[in-house]
């Protein structure tokens, strides 16, 4: 089953994996290589975590029989964000304005405007005006989803088509403001020139993701998280983007999977390392195994 982006809410949820390059030198945990883990415990019923890429090109989609079973298997859905709820779109629009006094206009410079500018009109027809007064994260999600080409596929947008054909509650893990707020923490030029280096470097974009792809269809999560630790400006983005956000779920996770079976959709770059949700999952005492095939 696939499904396409149709929503603006569904385009700003590209917040975890992001561009960056393949290092062909971390492949040190292949005997565990998969996205989708079985956490068992005294205290939840039985559950699972799988590990998304939030949006991909239609020709590289696809959902494996493990995974359909385990959705199947589970009584509820709960992804980074509950992405049925009716308010999400207004939500999205209150908290990624700009503040007062700010546009992107006067965010950068007369050169890079029209690069952007540019860039969007191919995009959209209409160039930056709609979006002028919001935050860089909209337009890193049309570039991005530009660079996937016609109609990107999307796990959660599938995960929802599947929620309802089989009658299943979809919540969320994070609400819209904690997961926009993620971002507020970069400044909004260095946000603003990571889009215009990946319009101006294309190819290398286009191979970037190509890579990642690659790399996530290995289910290669430890190496995904070495790679986005490596790429990272600082240790204290880590933190911000992924270690505090995966620290703060792991309660949630054990709430929600006591009260009913469940299946946990996240971005694949949370689920490995010492502070990824499956060894923290582990560390909580929960018994998680890798779920092959």
């Amino acid at each position: 089953m696939k499904k396409t982006i149709n929503s603006m809410a569904t385009l700003l949820v590209i917040l975890l994996i992001g561009i960056f390059p393949f290092n062909t030198q971390a492949q040190k945990f292949k005997r565990e290589n998969t996205v989708l883990w079985k956490v068992e415990g005294d205290d939840i019923k039985t559950s699972y975590v799988m590990g998304t890429f939030h949006m991909l090109p239609q020709k590289e989609f696809e959902l494996k029989d493990k995974v359909k079973d385990a959705f199947q298997e589970s009584n509820q859905i709960v992804l980074e964000l509950d992405m049925d709820d009716p308010n999400m779109n207004t939500e999205f629009i209150k908290n990624l304005a700009l503040p007062e006094g700010k546009t992107i206009d006067k965010l950068l410079s007369s050169d890079d405007y029209k690069i952007l500018d540019n860039q969007l009109k191919e995009i959209n027809g209409q160039g930056i005006a709609p979006f002028n007064g919001f935050k860089p994260l909209i337009l890193t999600s049309l570039v991005t989803m530009n660079l996937m080409g016609e109609n990107p596929a999307s796990f959660e947008m599938t995960f929802i088509e599947m929620a309802k054909e089989q009658n299943k509650e979809i919540l969320g893990l994070e609400t819209v403001a904690e997961q926009v707020a993620v971002f507020d923490g970069i400044s909004y030029e260095s946000q603003l020139k990571d889009i215009i280096d990946m319009i101006q470097e294309k190819d290398k974009s286009a191979k970037e993701i190509n890579d990642m792809l690659g790399m996530y269809k290995s289910e290669d999560i430890n190496a995904l998280e070495s790679y986005m630790t490596k790429n990272m400006d600082s240790k204290e983005q880590k933190e911000v983007l992924l270690d505090t956000r995966n620290k703060n779920w792991i309660p949630k996770i054990g709430q929600l999977a006591s009260e009913k079976s469940t299946f946990f959709g996240v971005g694949a770059g949370h689920l490995g390392g010492k502070n990824g949700v499956i060894a923290l999952l582990k560390k909580a005492g929960y018994k998680v195994t890798p779920v092959k095939g």
